[in-house]
């Protein structure tokens, strides 16, 4: 299933096999939360733009159109015509992120619905259900991700929930995956590390955690609010305690340079909206650092978006072209810039692999760590 083929420090160049394919760690997930990626991009455009894995959310499909109605279209590799591997999030980040439309109990949580309002409940059972149905190749851990910054009391409450939740998750999971019509018999599951910034919380509970037989872990919970540098220092806190034989997946990260960086301390998966996000505002990511495409200076530029860049949009299209379009509020703007960003990442980890491949990588992150942070 998951196979460490070389090493550099700490990075870790390895090979993840699923039902759907096999993929070249580390890897960047392309964000489709409800089973498209904002931006007009369909899952064809993906294949043309390097993406290995597609990741989908569990909460926003349950609301719409219905996870029965997505497992009745025979799962969502049929539905959305992606022959790839997917990952599910399990609905365990919008505990965090509707925390004005939500309680949360020991059977799990009752959320009123952002879209009509209906009250919904979904605990690890319901999780593990929805994505079963929607025959996902990883099935994540349904978990609290904690605001940060959050009490050392309410933390530590907290983690021992999301522990017991993991074991109400591979109870169910593998129930599941024993049924005679499931979607995806082969899907895995992967628990979830939390315990906001507090080192002893996250190591604690990554020891218990690892004791659970899932496929892979993640670290959650990072990157929604805390400094950078407390980001790292969590994962180098936890990373020790991850077995060294599963895939280790930093859920919602993040920028170039964290990309980077979160190899050098031992990550192997890792996916954000970012790129598809800053992609529809104008802001692009090159070689040399990230740029504003509605600039001034940008109306009479003839050339590429990044000339070191060979995606689709850079070999056909002019930085003025691309400035005209979002002046003029056209929706090809878009389209085009989520394109060439989300190429930009999935470029940005295939030359990562390729220097550990060449055992380059320290000089990898020396040139490119802090000149990916900058702008142009």
């Amino acid at each position: 299933m998951f196979e460490v083929i070389r090493t550099e420090g700490k990075a870790r160049r390895g090979i993840f096999t699923c039902a759907h394919g096999t993929v070249q760690t580390p890897v960047f997930m392309n964000v489709g939360t409800q089973g498209a990626i904002k931006g007009a991009v369909s899952a064809f455009d993906l294949r043309e733009i390097g993406c290995q894995v597609e990741l989908s959310n569990t909460y926003h499909l349950h609301l719409r159109p219905g996870d029965q109605v997505v497992r009745q279209l025979g799962g969502l590799h049929k539905f959305m015509r992606w022959d790839g591997p997917i990952l599910t999030d399990s609905g365990g980040f919008q505990v965090f992120s509707l925390s004005g439309l939500r309680k949360i109990r020991e059977e799990g949580v009752t959320f009123a619905s952002h879209i009509d309002g209906r009250r919904i409940f979904m605990g690890p059972e319901e999780s593990m259900q929805i994505q079963s149905n929607l025959g996902s190749d990883i099935a994540m851990a349904f978990d609290e991700c904690v605001e940060n910054p959050a009490t050392y009391e309410y933390a530590k409450a907290s983690c021992a929930r999301t522990l017991r939740w993991l074991e109400r998750c591979k109870a169910e999971h593998d129930r599941l995956n024993a049924l005679p019509d499931t979607v995806n018999p082969s899907q895995m599951l992967f628990g979830i590390n939390q315990g906001a910034t507090y080192p002893d919380l996250r190591i604690w509970h990554m020891q218990q955690i690892a004791g659970i037989d899932c496929q892979g872990y993640a670290i959650g919970g990072l990157a929604v609010g805390e400094p950078t540098q407390v980001m790292y220092e969590i994962i180098e806190a936890v990373e020790p305690y991850m077995p060294s034989d599963k895939p280790r997946y930093l859920m919602g990260v993040g920028t170039p340079s964290n990309i980077i960086e979160g190899v050098a301390r031992g990550v192997d998966f890792f996916d954000c909206v970012m790129p598809a996000r800053n992609a529809r505002h104008a802001k692009l990511f090159t070689w040399s650092g990230a740029l504003n495409i509605r600039n001034e200076k940008y109306k009479l530029d003839e050339g590429p978006i990044d000339p070191e860049c060979d995606c689709p949009v850079c070999r056909s299209f002019s930085r003025a072209y691309l400035r005209h379009l979002f002046v003029a509020e056209e929706m090809l703007a878009m389209r085009l810039s989520v394109l060439h960003n989300l190429y930009f990442y999935n470029k940005l980890t295939q030359r990562i692999r390729e220097a550990l491949d060449g055992g380059a990588f320290a000089a990898f992150r020396a040139e490119y760590s802090q000149k990916l942070a900058g702008r142009l």
